[in-house]
């Protein structure tokens, strides 16, 4: 028996055959072409666009069915890819100046692209990269005519095995047949982690090397709670899991009847269960899985792929259609999250030698104030058609929240003088991504209504760890003292000042986290959709009490590891527990 330790992406266990899935590289020839050719070359070129972009349609159209519009959209970027002109009008250039065959000059275009996007730090832009390489490769298989293996031909029940797998191999995976995945590389925060949890299969990333330890039709145990890969057990370990496997699964198969159910612990203490969203069309899964309100709407989204800014109009109609749509329960509006890298087309941004600690965010929306105040008056306007609240993102000091609150009150003037209604009592949070607000938790308490605890970055900027980056992943590490440390003191901070406490990073996603969270004090947890009722059901599975001695006895534990264990060994005594009742 083999076992391997990776990042674990998708909560719960599945045993079965290995089946390693190839990505199926493409090899181009460069193959020189005469000036009659040309003609015939971009024939194929225009032919094989027209057919990758319908396979992506047709992806899109069974994920949005199956899975809801919100997973549909991340194919909106592979889409975006084919109808680029400049890449199309860069093909047909380079074709007809340099007389090779389209093949090698398409793929010469997107590597040029690639090598672009690869020295961006931005999060959402370096995911673009794996957008660009997977049409890329589409595209080249329709213009050599491959056909190649989907995970939809897999006939039997099997996890899959990968390098790396991308979101349209994510996407096209039976569930019935595909019980649980593992690749090399990958992070908790990429597509295939976010498409694991939505298709709620096991899956376990960044295990490096696990396509050379494991053949076709081993026998496989994953736990993507731990983030175990076991090689051929022993018939002890296996009987073990087979064992839990029955345990969580009855411990998951009743989440639907916690929708309407509130969010509690078993000695009566309240904690929110809200969800994260990015689009308006996501508010059907939020309310289907009997969210609690939104925890945090990404208005910048708004910004991205297009050619112009949104105006006031088009802002405030979508923000109250969320409001609307949502009430009773209220919406916290993130604004502007965006770095200058998201946007060099409409703002005239330097080059940075790292955009993810630069120009970005709040520090971006009080340098553009005129940008800024229109989204403040678009969720100024929405917030008179339902529960609204504002929170600013990437704050580090007392005078970034007093800069903007002046702004947002030039806001409401503008809408006074204009007789435009608005809540005049709305509330104004902050998200704690940044150490500096961490550590001074208590002064800017006093200036708001709220915390968001941001765990993404507030993790990697105190461990000094990029997210994104494989090489060092196994550092990115939620469950360290440190970081701990850091969250109860935020919380203990907001409580001291009268105010509310919540977390909308992955960690609240996380749910062997949950009893540790909520023994820290945490008041709402915003997660995405789909995890709102495995979340429900650990919080109405636990007492405040016990939460409350997990949390001290993990923050007496001097490594992540020791903490990761001790809340795998509780998440399954609370299985176990349930299983009893």
């Amino acid at each position: 028996m083999i076992i391997l330790k990776g990042i674990p992406a998708s909560p719960g266990i599945s045993i079965g055959k290995a089946f390693l899935f190839d990505s199926q590289e493409v090899s181009v020839i460069k193959k020189k072409i005469s000036k009659e050719s040309i003609p015939k070359e971009i024939s194929r070129f225009e032919e094989a666009l027209i057919k990758t972009r319908s396979e992506i349609l047709k992806i899109q159209d069974n994920i949005s069915r199956e899975m809801g519009v919100e997973h549909a959209e991340i194919f909106n970027a592979h889409l975006l890819v084919l109808e680029d002109r400049m890449i199309i009008d860069e093909v047909i250039k380079h074709l007809k100046k340099d007389c090779y065959n389209v093949e090698y000059v398409f793929t010469n275009v997107l590597k040029k692209y690639i090598v672009v996007f690869q020295k961006m730090d931005d999060e959402y832009l370096r995911e673009r990269i794996s957008d660009i390489e997977d049409v890329g490769k589409r595209m080249l298989r329709n213009l050599m005519g491959i056909k190649r293996q989907t995970l939809a031909d897999i006939k039997e029940k099997v996890i899959v095995v990968a390098y790396d797998l991308s979101p349209s191999d994510t996407a096209t995976m039976h569930k019935k047949n595909v019980t649980g995945f593992v690749t090399d590389i990958g992070g908790k925060t990429s597509h295939t982690a976010i498409m694991a949890k939505s298709l709620e299969i096991p899956a376990i990333v960044g295990l490096e090397t696990v396509t050379k330890k494991i053949r076709n039709d081993d026998i496989l145990i994953i736990d993507g709670t731990s983030g175990f890969v076991y090689i051929n057990p022993d018939k002890k370990t296996l009987l073990k899991y087979q064992t839990e496997k029955r345990k969580y699964t009855r411990f998951t198969k009743d989440l639907e009847d916690l929708k309407d159910l509130p969010s509690e612990t078993l000695d009566g203490r309240k904690v929110g269960v809200a969800a994260n969203i990015e689009l308006p069309e996501e508010i059907t899964s939020v309310i289907s899985h009997g969210a609690e309100g939104i925890g945090l709407y990404r208005t910048e989204y708004f910004y991205m792929n297009r050619n112009g800014l949104p105006d006031e109009e088009e802002q405030y109609k979508a923000y109250r259609d969320v409001a609307e749509k949502i009430a009773p329960h209220s919406v916290i509006i993130r604004t502007l999250d965006l770095g200058g890298d998201k946007f060099l087309s409409q703002l005239e941004v330097p080059k940075e030698m790292n955009p993810f600690l630069g120009w970005r965010a709040i520090r971006l929306s009080l340098a553009k104030p005129d940008l800024f105040k229109i989204q403040l008056r678009a969720i100024l306007r929405a917030s008179a058609h339902g529960k609204i609240r504002i929170m600013y993102p990437m704050i580090s000091g007392l005078e970034e929240i007093e800069a903007a609150n002046r702004l947002l009150y030039d806001a409401k003037e503008d809408l006074r003088r204009k007789n435009m209604p608005f809540d005049k009592n709305i509330e104004v949070g902050i998200m704690i991504e940044i150490p500096s607000a961490a550590l001074i938790a208590d002064i800017l308490a006093k200036k708001v209504s709220f915390f968001s605890i941001g765990t993404n970055d507030l993790i990697q900027y105190s461990l000094a760890v990029d997210r994104v980056n494989e090489k060092i992943a196994y550092l990115y590490e939620p469950a360290h003292p440190g970081v701990l440390r850091l969250i109860r003191s935020i919380v203990e901070a907001a409580h001291k000042n009268n105010i509310w406490a919540g977390m909308c990073g992955e960690m609240a996603g996380e749910v062997a986290f949950v009893p540790l969270l909520v023994g820290l004090g945490l008041d709402e947890f915003s997660v995405p959709a789909a995890t709102v009722p495995q979340i429900k059901k650990i919080m109405r599975s636990l007492t405040y009490k016990d939460a409350k001695k997990l949390a001290e006895k993990a923050l007496q534990l001097s490594t992540g590891k020791e903490v990761e264990v001790l809340l795998a060994d509780n998440l399954r005594d609370l299985i176990q527990g349930q299983d009893k009742q």
